[in-house]
């Protein structure tokens, strides 16, 4: 019996984690080819911001070689992104002119970088940091005494200042909003992050637009719209990320913010899937490593024939490290009427914990300095478990709540 084409556009950590799922699954059910527009196979684009900082290898970064994709039958072609699909011909047309032929597509696109549109981002100190070939790039630039401008102080733009520090650089950060990270920290949570940050050499301009890239030839600075310039050898854009889905645009699939999905993770036609950051679920879009994983685990079952495989969404959740500082920040970061809240501070030390409780339920919960206990907490988040005798020692963490 011949097997079905399965190709996969896209080689970062999503595309990777559908094909280690499929590869137990559904070993051998399909003809399964993968389409990278990067050189590199996949890696861990978590490390990316290690790598500038030199505090990570290229071994590190690897997730798995050529020889594994081989040897789980797995057809590789990196360096030729895909140019466009005939849906009707169910062909992959790539960059490089060779054709694909397919029966059932999976998108996993990811996401671009934005590269805002100010005067003087064509220059050629102007980057983003996005991919390893950025993160190359950056390293270039860096080292004593050398002035960066990052615009971006969310967990992007804050990797890549930690990261440039530690290079030995002079970093500002401008950010548009008033506080770090607001997508996952409330005011307080942001403001102890700052001060950590601040004592390890990165400098802060907050509640600040851009307006322009100053220089003829090379930057020489970045001009606020107060008309205040900080002077700067190279400007870091890490503002942020939109999903990729012209391909998906063009071929006629529905879009929106991302490629539209139902709860098998299947696109406007039904032998066309998509999951990770390009994929757009009951409205939701998520741009972390976790959710895709979820999604490729539903993925890989419907595949392989499981009826009841269904994707029902993630609880948002960030637990990460910002130059060696912990921060996790899942569900709801900020209470509604009825809510209780409750928090624990020493700013002195750079500790902050913030947890909120509605009806007997952890809603959410933000740390900053220690987070040990912070799947702990998320378990509590995403089982609803009813706190009962934990909501005493709650905020004192798993150790204390639990023995109590």
């Amino acid at each position: 019996m011949e097997r079905e084409r399965l190709v996969v556009i896209g080689n970062g950590m999503a595309g990777l984690k559908l094909l280690e799922e499929l590869s137990v699954a559904c070993r051998g059910r399909y003809a399964v080819t993968v389409v990278g527009g990067e050189e590199k196979p996949a890696y861990n684009r978590v490390l990316l911001s290690s790598l500038l900082a030199g505090e990570a290898s290229e071994q590190d970064l690897r997730l798995r070689d050529r020889d594994w994709y081989a040897a789980n039958g797995f057809g590789l072609l990196t360096g030729a992104p895909a140019q466009a699909i005939d849906r009707a011909e169910r062909l992959l047309t790539l960059s490089d002119g060779r054709a694909v032929a397919y029966d059932k597509l999976v998108l996993a696109t990811g996401s671009e970088a934005i590269r805002l549109p100010l005067p003087g981002a064509d220059l050629p100190q102007a980057l983003v940091f996005r991919d390893h070939n950025d993160a190359t790039r950056l390293r270039a630039l860096a080292g004593p005494g050398r002035r960066a401008v990052v615009i971006g102080g969310g967990l992007l733009g804050l990797e890549a200042a930690c990261g440039l520090v530690r290079l030995g650089c002079s970093v500002t950060v401008v950010h548009l909003v008033d506080r770090l990270m607001e997508r996952q920290l409330d005011a307080r949570g942001a403001a102890t992050l700052r001060r950590t940050l601040e004592r390890q050499g990165v400098a802060f301009v907050l509640g600040a637009e851009s307006r322009r890239i100053v220089g003829e030839a090379e930057v020489a600075g970045l001009e606020l719209s107060s008309g205040e310039i900080l002077p700067a050898d190279f400007v870091v854009m890490a503002c942020g990320v939109r999903p990729n889905i012209g391909l998906a645009r063009a071929a006629g699939l529905a879009v929106n913010r991302g490629i539209v999905v139902d709860d098998r993770l299947a696109t406007s036609d039904p032998e066309i899937f998509a999951l990770g950051e390009c994929a757009e679920h009951r409205g939701a879009l998520y741009g972390l490593v976790a959710p895709a994983y979820e999604q490729a685990r539903t993925l890989a079952r419907h595949l392989a024939g499981d009826s009841g495989a269904s994707y029902a969404g993630s609880v948002l959740s960030t637990n990460l490290k910002v130059s060696g500082i912990g921060v996790f920040s899942a569900g709801a970061i900020e209470a509604e009427d009825g809510d209780e809240t409750i928090t624990l501070a020493d700013p002195g030390h750079g500790q902050y914990r913030k947890l909120i409780v509605r009806d007997d339920r952890l809603k959410g919960a933000i740390l900053v300095g220690e987070t040990s206990d912070a799947l702990w907490y998320l378990d509590l988040i995403t089982a609803k478990t009813p706190l009962g005798p934990l909501r005493e020692d709650l905020a004192f963490g798993r150790g204390f709540a639990v023995a109590a």
